[in-house]
């Protein structure tokens, strides 16, 4: 009953159910181009080459998971939004390191314009490289795939492969601008949502799996879900008590001081790390490709999704990921200096720096468990399907890992972000109710001459 007051609430709201309007309508768009083949392409020649290799578990398997199948269908969206990821992770290595873009990142919003700005060239030029790897490595690569591979075809797809990867960035700005939730994100979730459906298929009707073995699948799969949102919503609570206030010449009583707290995520990065490292995991699949290092044993173990060597160096990427971007995001100094404007202090804490350093202490305690705990939810689709607890591999994907931080992540800062709007609405009410109004203009108000 709750759930359909929600809705009716939403479709009341103008402006969010707009927003929501031009957010389907946008992911609509970006689901229809990862159908439109690669002109020149025979979608056919090239499915049945995908089919009969079947789920290897690998970067590949990934990719087409991040696309919605658009990568092994050889589509105008082929690449997704991986280049401009890659990008971003560039660009923010670059803020530590370069002094440049960090003062850029000091000017507010002027310089976060030009950092945009350069990530989005930075994009194009990732595109480039990666749109020529990509034909020649999975399309090219197949007989009777391409009609006829010319000159003039290579320099079309490389452009219309590059265009689309451009069309999907500016998609996913503009879900961000004018929709609901960071449009980056829920591109990578619709194309991850899209493959579920057809991997719990496969999982059912595969010939080793059973009624009792799929429902107790499914009971793990829940509790792996609830992990999850534990993970995503944790938060440690640091209090905060605001100085007593003088009022009518007199001190307020002892212990009067409001009492509020700071929330600390115990996953402040949110799925970020697990994008980063796994968009820096495909570089050995792509270096694979080549005939130099087609043989190398173990850029070949980098590439294998249930390998040890993969899954070692993901976990440790994540963890560290984690702690590089908490660090950018979130500033105890900055933290520390709020509180003292707003006459606020941590109980038992000196304002100021002591107050940053103490910040930065409990940041660090929680940012440990909480990174740990992302890496291991992130490799256990590798630990299920090793172990045998599922049959399809491309069900063990969901199985924890990428795609379910992905799922549970965005789904959460969408219904957030979704709260939000409508609270406000209820403020907004307030507001033009009139009563505020009448109460400023109150005959006591006027006395202060």
């Amino acid at each position: 009953m709750r759930l359909f007051s929600k809705i009716a609430d939403i479709w009341r709201h103008e402006e969010l159910r707009n927003k929501i309007g031009i957010t389907l309508g946008l992911i609509l768009v970006y689901r229809i181009g990862s159908f439109i083949v690669i002109p020149g392409v025979n979608g056919d020649v090239l499915a049945e080459q995908m089919n009969s290799l079947g789920g290897g578990g690998g970067l590949g398997d990934i990719l087409s998971l991040f696309t919605g199948g658009a990568f092994t269908r050889a589509s105008i969206f082929a690449l997704g939004i991986m280049p401009y990821i890659s990008a971003s992770i560039i660009v923010q290595l670059m803020s530590i390191a370069v002094p440049a873009v960090q003062k850029l990142q000091a000017e507010g919003e002027s310089g976060r314009k030009k950092i945009t700005q350069g990530t989005r060239f930075l994009t194009i030029a990732i595109a480039l490289v990666q749109a020529p790897g990509y034909l020649a490595s999975t399309v090219v690569s197949v007989p009777g795939a391409v009609v006829n591979p010319s000159t003039f075809w290579w320099f079309s797809a490389v452009m219309i492969i590059v265009s689309s990867t451009l069309v999907i960035m500016w998609l996913g700005e503009r879900i961000t601008d004018k929709g609901v939730g960071n449009g980056i994100s829920l591109l990578i979730m619709i194309g991850i949502i899209a493959t579920f459906p057809q991997a719990l298929i496969q999982e059912f009707i595969h010939p080793d799996s059973t009624i009792y073995f799929f429902l107790v699948e499914i009971a793990f799969f829940l509790i792996v879900i609830g992990a999850s949102v534990a993970l995503v919503q944790g938060i440690r609570k640091v209090p905060v008590q605001m100085a007593k206030l003088q009022q009518a010449d007199s001190m307020m009583p002892s212990g009067s001081g409001a009492r509020s707290f700071i929330p600390l995520k115990v996953n402040s990065s949110g799925v970020m790390p697990i994008i980063f490292a796994q968009a820096i995991m495909f570089v050995p699949l792509y270096m694979t490709q080549s005939e130099s290092l087609q043989g190398n044993a173990f850029l070949q173990s980098l590439s294998d999704f249930n390998g040890v060597g993969y899954n070692l160096l993901f976990f440790l990427m994540i963890v560290a990921f984690t702690y590089f971007y908490t660090a950018i995001t979130v500033n105890p100094n900055q933290m520390a200096d709020d509180l003292k404007r707003q006459n606020s202090f941590v109980p038992g804490v000196k304002p100021g720096r002591a107050t940053a350093e103490f910040l930065d202490q409990v940041l660090s305690k929680i940012t440990l468990p909480g990174a740990v705990f992302l890496g291991l939810i992130a490799i256990l689709p590798a630990i299920v399907f090793n172990l045998g607890l599922t049959h399809s591999q491309s069900f063990s994907i969901f199985f924890g890992g990428t795609s379910l931080l992905i799922m549970v992540g965005v789904i959460l800062d969408t219904l957030q972000q979704i709260e939000s709007y409508l609270l406000s609405r209820h403020y907004d009410g307030l507001m033009k109710s009139g009563k505020m109004r009448n109460r400023s203009q109150s005959p006591v108000g006027g006395l202060g001459g």
